[in-house]
């Protein structure tokens, strides 16, 4: 069986490969976002997507009020992933993108992942405590045939430093 590999089947052609992860202000979102971080930059052509989602329900007042309050929340995403993307930087080198959408988290992530030709991997963080928490419950039993990538799941436990050295 061994002499029949000689050699790739197709020439490896040169691409672009990103890493996503959900970035929110949960103590596992953070450990979830330097293990991508520190992986991104060990894959050839490798990037990081910074992807966060508001929720519609939010905005359910007279349609002055919801605006601004979409407006803010709008705000406060992009506030939150420039802040996190300028520490990636930082930290590892990386420059990410970041994308900010609204609708329900785990059906937006779906069709983002699914819109994109170029994603290599999920990069989820699991609570520490309890269950692993909505979004990797939905992402590893509802949507897990759904995906179309490899998904990363980081314990919630997990230290920097523990992170540092597997990533």
């Amino acid at each position: 069986m061994v002499e029949d590999i000689h050699g790739p089947i197709r020439p490896v052609a040169k691409r672009h490969r990103k890493l996503v992860v959900v970035v929110d202000d949960s103590p596992e979102s953070k450990v979830a976002i330097r293990f991508a971080a520190a992986r991104a930059v060990h894959i050839t052509g490798g990037g990081l997507i910074l992807f966060h989602c508001i929720r519609p329900g939010e905005f359910q007042h007279w349609m002055a009020v919801a605006d601004r309050m979409r407006e803010e929340a709008f705000e406060e995403a992009e506030e939150l992933l420039s802040g996190v993307g300028q520490q990636l930087n930082d930290y590892c080198g990386v420059e990410p993108e970041t994308i900010v959408l609204e609708g329900d988290p785990a059906e937006e992530l779906i069709k983002y992942l699914n819109s994109r030709n170029d994603i290599f991997g999920l990069v989820l963080g699991a609570s520490e405590e309890g269950g692993p928490g909505p979004l990797v419950d939905y992402v590893t039993s509802t949507a897990i045939s759904e995906m179309p990538c490899p998904v990363f799941i980081i314990p919630g436990k997990m230290t920097y430093d523990e992170v540092d050295e597997m990533a």
